[in-house]
């Protein structure tokens, strides 16, 4: 039996995870539960899944939990999602938090040698190196849960490392790559992705071609390839999940239906298999096609490259000013295209500097947050 800390329970990853848990109960059972402001939710996933710890950001929030459930541990706020992503009473961490939010906690569990099974690809975008250097210090086991990098790990596996000639990381291209992209795109058109169910945040990512710049950067951490190895591929129909090509000519694909359970199962229970509901019908499958990615068209993705190959410092910058622009897009400010616009402002405006630790990543973060919606303040 495993317990799981779950931290980004509420969300899409979360509730996908959960669902792997209530078909697996005799492989695992829930530790800890951490949300965001969803406290319904969040009260269902208690009486469900019976917990010791839960978090949940808001003190009023803590305090309704508090009334509903008298014994259990409950921490809010900043402070409390230090501490409880200190505890160690759980075998494999889920880092399902959104955003650079994740960093703290995922790293806190990092530090306690603690297997982490990552859905949070800004945790390497933004803590990169630090984070690597400190899995492999501490002995903690980074299993992404991304489809595409859980793809690439399966099709790794037991193969020579310096027989890798490149990977090629697939995209769905999102709602946008067969329509022209204008000011007038509203929130609900971006949030309409043709393949996949996640949250809001990562659909924008998607509809940019933001968030396969990001997984660029995570392949580049979590496989040890430099950037120039990681070429993005569209594919629509989201069957194979990527590839590997070696040196030999040969390519190694991973295939499977587009659905989130199947790599967090993965990870879950690496190196085994779980048996699962979700199977591809091969016969349906009248062709598989791939493109090239418009990086004009795209310049989200084009900046993601070049914030990979500038240095640590560089995609810091990238994440946290998109993360910004994001929030206020979603929230009926800026215009879609001004998310690469912003991006692109921040990166030019930024000299490179070396972070030496995660304090220095989050006070940089911290910095190019402010400028970023000092840059909106302008543009209205």
């Amino acid at each position: 039996m495993k317990e799981l800390a779950i931290f980004g329970s509420t969300g899409s990853i979360g509730c996908s995870t959960l669902n792997v848990v209530r078909r697996e109960r005799e492989r695992f059972s829930v530790s800890i539960l951490a949300a965001g402001h969803n406290r319904e939710r969040l009260i269902q996933q208690i009486q469900e899944f019976s917990p010791r710890h839960v978090y949940i950001i808001e003190e009023k929030n803590a305090a309704i939990l508090h009334e509903c459930f008298p014994g259990l541990d409950i921490y809010w706020g900043r402070d409390g999602i230090e501490q409880i992503s200190r505890l160690c009473d759980f075998d494999i961490g889920v880092s399902a938090l959104v955003g650079v939010a994740g960093l703290r906690p995922t790293w806190n569990m990092i530090q306690n040698g603690k297997t982490v099974a990552l859905a949070n690809k800004e945790v390497l975008v933004a803590g990169g190196r630090l984070v690597m250097e400190a899995a492999r210090a501490r002995h903690a086991a980074l299993l992404t849960v991304d489809s595409e990098h859980s793809a690439i790990m399966q099709c790794l596996r037991g193969e020579h490392h310096a027989e890798i000639e490149r990977i090629l990381l697939t995209a769905s291209g999102g709602p946008f790559f067969e329509k022209e992209i204008t000011d007038a795109i509203t929130p609900q058109e971006a949030l309409q992705h043709p393949t996949w169910k996640m949250g809001p945040k990562i659909t924008i990512d998607s509809a940019t071609m933001m968030n396969k710049g990001f997984e660029v950067i995570e392949a580049r951490w979590l496989f040890d390839v430099p950037v120039e190895k990681v070429q993005v591929v569209i594919h629509r129909q989201s069957i194979v999940h990527s590839m590997v090509e070696f040196q030999d000519g040969s390519i190694m694909a991973n295939i499977a239906p587009p659905d989130m359970e199947i790599p967090i199962a993965y990870a879950l229970s690496y190196p085994e298999r779980m048996a699962s509901p979700h199977h591809l019908d091969i016969f349906a499958m009248k062709a598989l096609e791939f493109k090239a990615p418009d990086y004009d068209k795209f310049p989200c993705l084009r900046l993601a490259i070049a914030a990979a190959k500038g240095g640590h410092s560089a995609q810091v910058v990238l994440n946290a000013a998109n993360e910004v622009l994001v929030a206020d897009f979603l929230a009926g400010g800026i215009r879609f295209t001004d998310i690469p616009r912003g991006v692109e402002t921040m990166l030019e405006q930024h000299t490179t500097q070396d972070l030496g630790s995660i304090d220095a990543v989050l006070t940089l973060d911290e910095e190019i947050r402010k400028k970023t919606e000092e840059w909106i303040k302008m543009r209205r």
